[in-house]
């Protein structure tokens, strides 16, 4: 199959299985909206970073293993083979990590967070469930890579789409029959990845599976070596939690609690972009470090050009769907009727997503240099727009333009990133 046919299979299914997850999250900021209204916005959009690391820990070892599998397996090494146990274990161990905290102190993860009293009580069980269940979202994450990788995107995609279909079901069911209010919310969320990670299953036990479970002592050096190239993921996940604290941190103080409700409607939205661009780069993974691993450069440069030229065309898609949907979109999250809560979702909207231009080639530009091993330039990249840049953005732009200044970060930001991408490609694959 050529190298166009083959990014259009695996590039589409793994679209549709990021767009699933945004579903998913974006039901849990719509239902908690009807039920507990900006309040329960704020309480979500303020413990959202610890759901972001819990998930970006988890991508950085699926991803990155993955990544590692694939390319050793390409060159005949059988060291390729005890990879995945390896993940799945240290997965565990992160995983107990996050269940300790979120049965002892989920009130103070809250209100170190930003809540008040009012929010911590509204927030604190939910966040005591999610971080119960935190390593089936990071099995779920390595068994879908993995998944993927061993040439079975289809069932990738079905454990993603019927996973979140199942949290959006189960989110209307026990919160409002049930009336379980953010408990059902919090359940329906936890619950979702222990069903996807089922589905992987099909696939993993099955006849088709090139994948061994292998028991092995839990190597560190393996460890690193996954994380090494799963950096770029880890950012992509991490980055909107960065953002959200950071962020969260100066709308407190410019517009109080509307304003991080706010704030929610806009990063809850630009979650969906993100998968979609996401996709396209997890997508592309598979095929660019098979090529890479057997030394077809010529394939490696294709499949980039089709990417890049990809999430140029989505960004500038969704851009202009945003633009012009910007009010229905807040409506849809702002059942209240909160005026100042709209101006300022509908303004945030309109500016934040100018961003996708740049961040689409980021997002899969830091996918690209890990897949091909470029891990120095992956790491400083997505450092670059997780951490560095978009926090100096926000301080300096906030304090010389206020709320505008606030959305115009993520822009500017990404702008600065794609400097970096575009030199790295430039050294990486001239000539």
């Amino acid at each position: 199959m050529s190298e166009k046919k083959l990014f259009v299979k695996y590039v589409s299914q793994n679209i549709l299985g990021m767009l699933g997850i945004s579903v998913y999250i974006l039901a849990d900021t719509f239902f908690i909206s009807m039920a507990e209204g900006a309040d329960g916005i704020t309480a979500l959009n303020l413990v959202l970073p610890v759901y972001s690391l819990i998930f970006a820990i988890g991508a950085m070892m699926g991803v990155g293993a993955a990544i590692r599998f694939k390319i050793l397996r390409a060159r005949g090494d059988q060291s390729a083979e005890t990879y995945f146990s390896n993940a799945l274990f240290w997965a565990l161990v992160f995983g107990v990590v996050f269940i300790l905290i979120g049965i002892a102190v989920p009130d103070r993860v809250v209100a170190m967070l930003g809540g008040d009293e009012r929010i911590v009580a509204v927030g604190a069980e939910y966040t005591s469930i999610f971080m119960m269940f935190a390593p089936f979202f990071m099995w779920n994450h390595i068994c879908n890579a993995f998944v993927r990788n061993d040439g079975a995107p289809a069932v990738a995609m079905a454990a993603t789409l019927f996973s979140s279909l199942f949290n959006v079901v189960f989110d209307y069911v026990l919160m409002f029959p049930l009336d379980m209010g953010m408990r059902g919310a919090a359940l329906a969320t936890a619950l979702s990845p222990v069903l996807g990670v089922a589905i992987c299953c099909t696939h993993l036990f099955s006849r088709r599976c090139t994948i061994r479970f292998q028991w092995a002592a839990p190597s560190v050096k393996k460890l690193l070596a996954s994380c090494q190239l799963g950096v770029s993921a880890f950012v992509g996940e991490i980055s909107s939690g960065v953002t959200t604290v950071v962020f969260n941190m100066i709308i407190l103080r410019l517009a109080g609690n509307v304003g991080v409700a706010a704030y929610g409607v806009v990063a809850n939205t630009s979650l969906v972009a993100a998968a979609v661009f996401n996709g396209v780069s997890q997508g592309a993974q598979p095929l660019l470090s098979d090529y890479y691993g057997k030394g077809a450069h010529a394939s490696v440069r294709k499949v980039v050009r089709l990417g890049v030229g990809t999430a140029l065309v989505f960004a500038v898609i969704i851009y202009a769907a945003i633009y012009v949907l910007a009010e229905p979109v807040t409506a849809v999250f702002n059942k209240e009727g909160n005026a100042a809560l709209a101006a300022y979702a509908v303004t945030g909207l309109r500016l934040y997503f100018t961003g996708f231009v740049f961040a689409g080639f980021n997002i899969f530009g830091t996918g690209v240099l890990s897949a091909t091993e470029a891990a120095k330039w992956a790491f400083t990249s997505s450092i670059s727009r997780g951490f560095v840049a978009i926090i100096l953005c926000a301080f300096a732009l906030s304090a010389l333009m206020g709320m505008n200044g606030v959305w115009l970060a993520f822009p500017a930001a990404e702008c600065v990133t794609a400097v970096l991408v575009g030199v790295a490609f430039a050294k990486l694959f001239r000539g």
